[in-house]
């Protein structure tokens, strides 16, 4: 028999201390490298401005009741990514959906700390100016010098593993404090300093020579480059980017107040998201068409610690543009992993019944043995692998095209079909308080849509 969480079960749960809090915490747990990084990289390979129409369209269509579902569990279970299933439908087997969810969410988090150690590592390196000492009369590539840069910097056998150990701190520290005073807080100081510095060099970047040019790129949809594997892929990035599948909005969720319009908070962070996005593309393309650069130097990796370090060195001055890049990116990296993170640390405290500050060092101090490994997987002990791959990039891969969307098709299967469909009905509604045109259409998505595009989408990456 489905469970019903009454309100007095709940009243010392937790919450967000304000809508503005609430917003920034959840839009920084949806912003992050997959913005920063991914979308221009995926936006390049597939025909740049076609794919913009399409993931905007996957945004607003598949992704927002999706997101909408996670809020919804996540709300009206009033519990972690794993609990809401047992609440909401004890002694069933529906479980297993949060606990792919949270596993896959502290995989993850073992290399996006190796991830956001390098990030810091390069803001360090800019502060300094070390990052710009080559020799370029030897090498007059700019880019091979900066490949060789970054691949020395992995093959060291302790700094990729200090910085990443210094971002565990950061984390470790940040949790401790608690929602409010930790992830609310960092949230509503990050947030805005990220959308500021985004903001500056977007206005660097549309002052550059050949601009026009990579606008052109970005916003004129060319729609004969439009196929089945550009939507497959828009709509990939559109489920990463909103962090969909990961836990994470349903464990944020579950600090929403009973009052929280979820459809209002689900558009606002999305267009946030989008935005991001958005301003990444006015920040890199007309930065690729003035400096020539294409393929291979927009993928990864590639494009934050080998290309974009090229095109600091051909303005003037490199070292300040370099350092507020890099500051940039640290805040998105850390805004995701503390977001990561906080799935697993709400699941430490109500599996094993302990204090938050147990629950953190549960959750975070096996990192530094762990990211540790996934660091020198990338560098020293590369030879390691497991079919075929580095630890690192075992833990991305099984994440990425298994796991996550594999959680998303269960979650979509359980809030679909098997709770009632009141359940949706009143945390959209909020009780009966609220009208919400939304209902309908959300309750279609995820029975019919979501979950058929969802394991298209999974198949895709094994063909």
């Amino acid at each position: 028999m489905q469970q019903i969480i009454t309100i007095s079960q709940m009243k010392d749960k937790v919450t967000f201390g304000s809508k503005i809090g609430l917003i920034a915490a959840t839009v920084g747990s949806a912003v992050g490298l997959g913005n920063v990084w991914r979308f221009p990289a995926e936006t390049q390979s597939n025909g740049g401005a076609a794919f913009l129409l399409i993931y905007i369209l996957c945004v607003f269509l598949l992704g927002i009741p999706v997101m909408l579902g996670e809020f919804s569990l996540g709300r009206g279970g009033k519990s972690s990514a794993l609990g809401v299933y047992q609440r909401l439908t004890p002694g069933k087997k529906w479980w297993i959906a949060g606990a792919i969810s949270t596993l896959a969410s502290y995989c993850i988090l073992c290399f996006y700390m190796v991830v956001a150690g390098w990030t810091l590592e390069y803001l360090f390196q800019s502060i300094t100016g070390n990052l710009y000492e080559i020799q370029t009369a030897a090498d007059p590539n700019m880019n091979h010098a900066f490949s060789v840069k970054m691949q020395d910097y992995i093959m060291s056998p302790w700094k990729p593993v200090v910085f990443t150990l210094v971002v565990i701190l950061i984390n470790l520290v940040t949790l401790l404090r608690g929602v409010k005073k930790g992830i609310e807080k960092m949230s509503n100081i990050m947030m805005p300093l990220l959308f500021i510095l985004l903001l500056i060099f977007v206005g660097v970047s549309l002052s550059l020579d050949k601009a026009a040019e990579g606008l052109k790129f970005f916003l004129s949809p060319d729609f004969s480059k439009i196929s089945p594997g550009v939507i497959i892929n828009a709509l990939g990035q559109a489920f990463f980017s909103l962090s969909l599948g990961m836990g994470i909005l349903v464990t944020y969720a579950s600090y929403y107040p009973r009052d929280t319009r979820l459809g209002k908070t689900a558009v606002t962070v999305s267009l946030l998201d989008l935005l991001v996005a958005f301003m990444m593309g006015l920040i890199i393309f007309p930065a690729v068409t003035t400096f020539g650069l294409t393929g291979d130097n927009l993928e990864g990796a590639t494009l934050v610690f080998v290309t974009l370090p090229e095109i600091f060195m051909n303005m003037p001055c490199p070292q300040l543009w370099s350092t507020l890049f890099f500051l940039l990116l640290l805040v998105a990296a850390i805004s995701s992993t503390i977001s990561i993170a906080e799935v697993t640390v709400m699941f430490s405290q109500e599996h094993f019944r302990v204090s938050r500050t147990k629950a953190c060092c549960i959750v975070l101090l096996p990192l530094f043995v762990l990211s540790t490994i996934c660091s020198l997987s990338q560098g020293p002990w590369s030879g390691f692998t497991i079919l075929g791959m580095n630890i690192f990039d075992f833990l991305d891969t099984i994440t990425t095209n298994v796991m996550l969307p594999l959680g998303s098709i269960i979650m979509c299967i359980y809030l679909g079909w098997v709770l009632k469909p009141e359940f949706l009905q009143q945390e959209l509604t909020n009780r009966g308080t609220l009208k919400s045109r939304l209902l309908p259409m959300v309750t279609f998505i995820i029975r019919w849509i979501a979950p058929v595009l969802i394991t298209i989408i999974m198949i895709s990456q094994f063909l």
